[in-house]
């Protein structure tokens, strides 16, 4: 067999040669160094045996970040040997710990465990020690393949593993990975040696989960790592992870009085509060506005809908698993409603169309709900019940293109204005090999080719992403990264050629016969719960002057500065700003404090200086730290003020 190199040369190897074997070809030193390889592009390991006519390319200790996904795996199996160790050190025979599955994950690794007793992260600590022992005992890493009976026998202890070995096919034969007396059921890859594996790790958490995802079945302890490189990744890793603890939208929302999730009101349900509210009156006025001048019209749906729209449009057969169940009500079914495009079909076809009325623009803040397990919610950004800002756009097929290059023009607007400017797009195409799709191979080819064309058109990044698409038709998603580096996938842009079908909806063409519309489902925020979260935690709480819910505090030195305090709250007040006077019996510091803690954007404190002029001190927060003015005339302040907000600065 042979191999090429990546200058192009060609490498003659035996039959079923590896990367370690061609590294060896090559010279003593590249084997000695040499960590894993990639073949036609894909990583491997150096003990699997490569492609015959793979190009290759050798990963050596040089450049271990290029095989993170292989040493993260790795060190899962070194995790997973050292609670072994850890449990026979208290007592327990090896064949009481028993294992579920361990993959590689971003940032690091998991495995699950049935244990003999459970495991705290207090444990943690000496299971890091041990872990760093058998990095130290450099033990060679060797890969077997076994039968399906001796793969069996060798796991007899363990129902996890016995039942994945009876899953895979009879007449291939099994991996087994190695290090000293650990063994494992994996098709790896891995590094050759735990002494080539970086120390920069550390167990970061342990929670339940089901076996193979079912909750029926038993309940094992997963226990998480992250694993970097270097140390100094490592530590830049976790400084991200307290910056975002800093930044979590639960514990802000709650300081900030935003929003609350009351066990009585059920969970996943939010009660917005009167600053979280402000919050989105702001973005919903913001997008309407947008939406005004794209000459959208507005429209409101029931919270409900007849069982039988949900089943013309297809959500309830192929969404069944997220669907609240249907109630009854005299002798027909209802359900609450999961999306609404089906209700805005049948908008769509409350009157005759002319292909001179298309396109048909309807937009609503409309409230959902989805069935999500209890342990899936995350405060605003996973709910059972929120609010999309949706529209739907009702098209000529010769108007399809514009209008989606529209809604790509809007969406890359309303992003930029929040500052999330490192944004991808992801077109999620058909899996060839599924089944959940529906309409015709020519619609969706179409709508998948004018997708693609409309983004590179505008010069923006994306990928391909087959299966990803919905089930009535392709799709556009907009992943951003936030300040700190997370990445969120936020609204979404589909093309839909089989809603129109499936609620047989039309409009009369220049020919006079009928044609069938094309719809684009468009929501730049997705849903304002989500996207308040995610704004929470990208500002940290310190939103700029015309989002925050508390825009200015007036900070009065000294009683006597009471009511000057208030006829400048008066003023701003019915200019249309958000104002309140601190005039508690708090020492000046205090309420400037107090206000800071607020992420009140503004402060005017005023004093005698101040009164006497009629001018305002200002202090003002700002990415960068405090800002602050003295003798600011408060004629000018107002109107500075009222620009920002107005402009949306």
């Amino acid at each position: 067999m042979h191999v090429f190199l990546p200058d192009g040369k060609q490498l003659d190897l035996p039959e079923h040669a590896t990367a370690l074997d061609a590294a060896r070809a090559i010279g003593p030193r590249l084997a000695q160094d040499a960590l894993a390889a990639t073949a036609n592009g894909e990583l491997t390991d150096l003990m699997t045996p490569l492609p015959d006519g793979a190009a290759i390319t050798l990963i050596t200790k040089k450049k271990p970040e290029d095989a993170a996904p292989l040493f993260r795996h790795s060190l899962g199996h070194v995790m997973s040997q050292a609670v072994g160790e850890f449990y026979m050190a208290k007592g327990f025979p090896r064949e009481a710990v028993r294992r579920g599955v361990g993959p590689s994950i971003e940032n690091g690794f998991y495995q699950d465990f049935d244990l003999p007793a459970p495991l705290s992260e207090e444990d943690f600590p000496a299971i890091e020690a041990v872990m760093q022992g058998i990095l130290a005992r450099n033990l060679d890493v060797t890969r077997a393949d076994v039968g399906k009976a001796a793969a069996l026998e060798q796991f007899a202890y363990d129902p996890y593993k016995v039942e994945l070995i009876a899953g895979l096919p009879d007449d291939e034969p099994i991996t087994f990975y190695s290090q000293g007396d650990y063994v494992d059921l994996c098709r790896g890859p891995h590094f050759p040696r735990t002494g080539a594996l970086p120390t920069a790790f550390k167990l970061m958490s342990t929670s339940s989960a089901y076996w193979r995802g079912d909750a029926s079945r038993p309940t094992l302890q997963r226990i998480y790592g992250v694993a970097f490189a270097t140390q100094k990744e490592l530590g830049e890793y976790l400084e991200r992870l307290e910056e975002a603890k800093r930044r979590d939208h639960r514990r802000l929302g709650k300081e900030l009085e935003l929003f609350v999730i009351d066990p009585l009101v059920g969970k996943g349900l939010p009660l917005w509060l009167p600053n979280g509210a402000i919050l989105r009156e702001e973005l919903a006025a913001f997008l309407k506005e947008q939406q005004f001048q794209r000459r959208y019209q507005g429209v409101i749906t029931p919270n409900i809908g007849n069982l039988e729209l949900y089943k013309t449009s297809g959500h309830y057969q192929n969404y069944s698993d997220s669907n609240f169940s249907p109630i009854t009500v005299d002798d027909e079914q209802y359900m609450l409603k999961p999306m609404n495009c089906p209700h805005h079909v049948r908008i769509y076809a409350s009157k005759p169309r002319s292909y001179r009325d298309l396109p048909v623009r309807l937009a609503e803040f409309g409230t959902v709900y989805r069935y999500e397990q209890s342990g899936e919610l995350n405060g605003l950004t996973r709910v059972r019940g929120f609010t999309q800002d949706d529209a739907h756009i009702f098209c000529r097929p010769d108007q399809l293109k514009k209008e989606f290059l529209d809604v790509l023009d809007l969406t890359v607007l309303v992003l930029g204005t929040f500052g999330m400017t490192d944004v991808r797009f992801r077109v999620g195409t058909r899996d060839a090999s599924g089944g959940k799709y529906v309409g015709s191979d020519e619609n969706w080819e179409a709508a998948e080719r004018q997708i693609i064309e409309a983004v590179g058109e505008m010069g923006l990044p994306f990928t391909v992403e087959p299966g990803d698409a919905a089930f009535y038709g392709p799709k556009l998603d907009f992943v951003i990264k936030d300040v700190i580096g997370r990445e969120w996938q936020l609204g979404t842009i589909q093309v839909d050629y089989t809603l129109p079908e499936r609620f047989d909806i039309w409009y009369t063409g220049e020919d006079g016969a009928d044609h069938r519309p094309v719809m684009i489902h468009r929501a730049p925020f997705g849903s304002l719960e989500r996207f308040v979260g995610i704004l929470i935690e990208h500002y940290g709480g310190d939103f700029p002057l015309w989002l925050a819910p508390r825009q200015i505090a007036i900070v009065p030195i000294a009683d006597r500065h009471n009511d000057y305090a208030r006829e400048l709250e008066t003023e701003l007040h019915a200019a249309g700003l958000r104002v309140e006077v601190d005039d508690s019996s708090n020492r000046m510091n205090a309420k400037v404090r107090s206000a800071e803690l607020s992420k009140i954007p503004v402060m005017l404190i005023v004093g005698d200086q101040e009164q006497a002029a009629r001018q305002v001190s200002v202090r003002e927060r700002t990415g960068e730290g405090t800002k602050e003015r003295k003798a600011v005339g408060f004629g000018d302040l107002k109107a500075e003020l009222l620009e920002r907000y107005r402009a949306r600065a």
